[in-house]
């Protein structure tokens, strides 16, 4: 039988979700806990690749099982540590795959002026946010749906067998009197580093380092942007995977 779970997880203490050798990943503290519910080698695959201290505040995997287990969602809870979250298990038609079945992912990239010590695990703090230029960070988001090919944004040694993406939507939300800001973009699929590398680049191009212009140049010429910086993994949070009904 395959199964198709819900969770959401702090990546802070993970190291990203993929299993790796010799490191606390989100996909290998869940494998072992269904494995050892269920008495049985449980595998477990993904919606996508988170990178190290990236959260999930929506995320969907599936897993093949024998049988289910009576109150598996309490009894997983209890095994898990607190960072992740069990909210749904249900059985799904034998070829429903939690990466490829998806039709798009959402995700949100949180930034704050100031220290905050309560959501300090959420959010990038940034405290020259004052000094953008905010109409230019919002005129590069929206060029963004523009194109399909995304090499410009691909992390340096990225295994991706195309840099193909298709945006749905890219924006920028300005909150200057919270002292906070949300970059939110949705796309069919996104690359290695993707959404960190274009959050550096808004951030440069709100500075004024690099010009919007520039910006279109090597997207259309399919080249990496000169000295090219990915924001910080604690800000950024998946929120939504969609799937057809």
């Amino acid at each position: 039988m395959r199964f198709a779970i819900s969770l959401a997880y702090n990546g802070t203490r993970f190291k990203g979700w993929q299993k790796q050798p010799n490191a606390f990943t989100v996909q290998a503290h869940l494998e072992e806990a269904l494995s050892k519910l269920s008495r049985q080698d449980i595998s477990v695959t993904g919606c996508g690749r988170t990178d190290a201290g990236v959260h999930a505040e929506q995320y969907f995997a599936h897993f093949d099982a024998e049988r289910p287990v009576a109150n598996w969602v309490y009894k997983l809870n209890r095994l898990l540590n607190d960072d992740v979250l069990i909210r749904d298990i249900r059985t799904v038609p034998p070829d429903w795959h939690a990466r490829y079945s998806a039709l798009s992912r959402s995700y949100i990239y949180r930034i704050k002026r100031d220290k905050d010590p309560f959501r300090k695990e959420w959010f990038t703090i940034y405290p020259q946010m004052n000094d953008l230029d905010f109409d230019r960070m919002q005129q590069v988001a929206r060029m963004l749906p523009d194109y399909e090919d995304f090499y410009t944004f691909a992390k340096a040694g990225s295994d991706a067998r195309t840099t193909i993406c298709k945006l749905e939507h890219a924006v920028w939300e300005f909150l200057p009197e919270k002292g906070e800001m949300y970059f939110r973009i949705t796309a069919d699929r996104f690359l290695w580093g993707m959404v960190r590398l274009i959050v550096g680049m808004s951030l440069r191009v709100g500075r004024g380092l690099i010009s919007p212009d520039e910006v279109r140049e090597a997207m259309e010429q399919k080249r990496r942007l000169k000295k090219p910086w990915r924001a910080p993994a604690r800000g950024l949070s998946l929120v939504r995977c969609s799937y057809p009904d």
